[in-house]
């Protein structure tokens, strides 16, 4: 059985659509493929900077002939109606067949569906596939009507087994498909032809390209490890920037330079930042310092010189983009020096956080008086905690966050530092904005606690009010996030504290910041359950993905007031533990059998109030007294234990 190689090879493709581009070629391909009746065994796609490959194996020669039966009208039936059927079937009348049907005698039409060529099938899906290609972005060139992502300069389609290799007859837009390909634009040598997958890789590794993505991707990080202990130092992780640059080199060659001494007292931070945005390099650690020491490239060739040029050219490029950075940290480190950070943060002033929520120097303002009252709850002292909140957010005035908005914080905690402020103040200028994502770290320090959990709820507080809640899979705001950071950062801290009570104390700061603007006049706290309710349904879901059943979560929101997070994951905990018990499955048993009499009950006594207190002085059988008594004992028992949280 055949098997099929196709490759489109193009001007460079952006690195960042290369790997979605491989996964869209190999399911347009082999839809189409599947739809027409075309199998195959297996399929490999492959990206680069100039090629999507896609390899399938074991493909039929042709589909298999089809023989189709449909129903029509009854043979009597209006004219009309059974020149609708020919027309469906593209038969004539006297194509049809009359059966006996319990509905008298029916046309029956017999389609004969004949076997198609492999090769016509494959072409179909090729030219459709490009033709409908989903690039985020794509360019029409020369006069043609075609759209790429970059022009489209050949098309290698063909058919290989052990008779040998045959072209598929695809010609799109006069691009005629053929059996050649090319190696690397330097190195690559003349276009060559091949006969199937294996020659394909092995002369395009030959030609200087490295076909999958994963290996260029493995050998790059090989040899950035090996370059890099071998200097004593190791290579700060970038799984974002070895990915791009996997996709900007089809010989990936590792080349390590040297950062100027001047800059190497930059904070690494800044180092690593402007080299990867500007220069897409890598950085090279100091394990010891921690200090970034050198940088990394990766080039698309083997330079006859070693690479001296390219890395010469790069560190002159480099110095002049780090001067850029060691001008912007000087003049925020003189602007600290002379007027503080809250000097710095005065510029927030002139910020508008949202249009109907003020300025980033009002929210700041409500941030601190939030973070006050939530220091008592997570063991920060409440002067520290408002000491952080005033200056978390003055990094956002400063020239090095302008020009790198993803230092945020960063840079906070270097000048907080810088301006003499301690006890965990400068780490709450860095870590209140975590976690990020589902995977990043949080704040585990109590001052930066405080700021964080501040910052999300006048988040929360703040949208709630002017009603721009999440909708759908709508969240302009990052609402959800911002939630779920709460939850995060209050279950593994093991914090306690009561959330709507500090939902509340957020709203009303949201309506004293706002006062007299005209923006805001919510009620205070009408929204307060509605976004205890958001909460609760995002930790619901944070609970369901470990494992916990959702009726034992539901059950323990349903006993209402639960906004003690850490208290409230406790129960549910202790509840799941406990029903999978044999005590609790007998638990479950008997509230079943009375709920289930009551409910009985309750039909034969309609005007009755089944729900009113239990009357002790009602009891008559010795049962009954006996149950009263154990309650009566049991009470104080219980109150004193679930006081205690057992």
């Amino acid at each position: 059985m055949p098997d099929l190689l196709l490759e489109l090879f193009s001007e460079e493709i952006p690195a960042r659509m290369q790997a979605r581009a491989a996964d869209d070629l190999r399911r347009l391909v082999t839809d189409h493929l599947v739809e027409a009746g075309l199998t195959y065994a297996d399929a490999r796609a492959f990206s680069g900077p100039r090629r999507l490959a896609l390899a399938l194996g074991d493909l039929p020669a042709a589909t298999r002939p089809l023989r189709e039966e449909r129903k029509g009208p009854r043979a009597d039936a209006p004219d009309k109606a059974i020149e609708g059927f020919l027309r469906s079937t593209g038969l004539t009348r006297d194509q049809l067949e009359e059966r006996d049907d319990k509905k008298g005698r029916v046309l029956f039409a017999v389609i004969d569906r004949p076997g198609r060529p492999a090769e016509a099938v494959i072409a179909e899906a090729v030219e459709a596939a490009i033709r409908s290609f989903p690039w985020p972005k794509s360019m029409r060139w020369g006069t043609g009507g075609l759209r790429w992502v970059r022009p489209l300069r050949r098309i290698l389609c063909i058919l290989s087994d052990e008779g040998g290799t045959r072209v598929v007859p695809v010609d799109v837009d006069g691009i005629e498909a053929g059996a050649a390909t090319e190696g690397h634009r330097i190195h690559g040598g003349p276009p060559f032809e091949v006969r199937g997958f294996d020659d394909y890789a092995a002369r395009l590794e030959a030609g200087k390209v490295v076909l999958d993505a994963a290996e260029r991707m493995r050998r790059i990080e090989h040899d950035l490890t090996q370059q890099a202990f071998a200097l004593g130092l190791e290579v700060v992780p970038d799984p974002g920037l070895l990915a791009e640059v996997a996709g900007l080199a089809e010989w990936p060659v590792v080349l390590v330079g040297r950062i100027e001494e001047r800059f190497l007292d930059l904070p690494p931070e800044v180092l690593q930042t402007s080299m990867r945005e500007h220069q897409k390099f890598f950085s090279l650690r100091n394990p010891s310092s921690g200090r970034i020491e050198r940088f990394a490239t990766v080039a698309n060739l083997d330079a006859p010189d070693g690479g001296a040029a390219i890395l010469a050219g790069n560190a002159r490029v480099l110095a002049a983009r780090l001067s850029d950075a060691a001008f912007f940290w000087e003049n925020d480190l003189r602007t600290v020096r002379e007027k503080g950070l809250e000097g710095m943060g005065a510029a927030l002033e002139a910020v508008t956080f949202h249009e109907k929520l003020g300025s980033q120097a009002d929210r700041v303002r409500r941030i601190e008086a939030l973070a006050r009252k939530i220091a008592p709850h997570v063991g920060a002292q409440p002067d520290l905690a408002a000491e952080a909140a005033r200056i978390a957010k003055a990094d956002l005035a400063s020239e090095m966050v302008y020009e790198f908005p993803e230092l945020q914080g960063v840079m906070g905690r270097y000048y907080a530092a810088a301006a003499g402020h301690d006890d965990g103040v400068p780490e709450a200028c860095e870590t209140h904005y975590r976690p990020i994502g589902p995977a990043d770290a949080v704040p585990d320090e109590p001052v930066a606690i405080a700021v964080a959990l501040a910052d999300k709820l006048d988040m929360l507080t703040g949208f709630w009010a002017i009603d721009e809640k999440p909708t759908g899979s709508k969240d302009p705001f990052a609402l959800r996030r911002a939630a779920l950071g709460v939850i995060r950062i209050v279950l593994i801290n093991q914090c306690r504290l009561r959330l709507q009570t500090h939902i509340e104390q957020a709203d009303f700061e949201v309506l004293l910041g706002t006062q007299g603007t005209g923006l805001v006049g919510p009620t205070p706290a009408v929204y307060g359950p509605d976004l205890l309710a958001f909460i609760a349904d995002r930790l619901k879901v944070a609970l369901r993905d470990q494992g916990v059943r959702h009726d034992v979560i539901q059950a323990c929101f349903d006993l209402g007031g639960q906004d003690d997070l850490t208290l409230l994951v406790d129960r549910v905990r202790a509840l799941q533990d406990f029903l999978a018990t044999e005590d609790g499955a007998n638990l479950l048993a008997a509230y079943r059998r009375a709920a289930n009499i009551v409910a009985a009950e309750e039909k034969k006594t309609p005007d009755g109030d089944l729900h009113a207190a239990p009357a002790p002085a009602l009891a008559a059988e010795p049962a009954e007294r006996a149950l009263f008594d154990a309650l009566a004992t049991l009470a104080p028992r219980v109150e004193a234990a679930l006081a205690a949280e057992d």
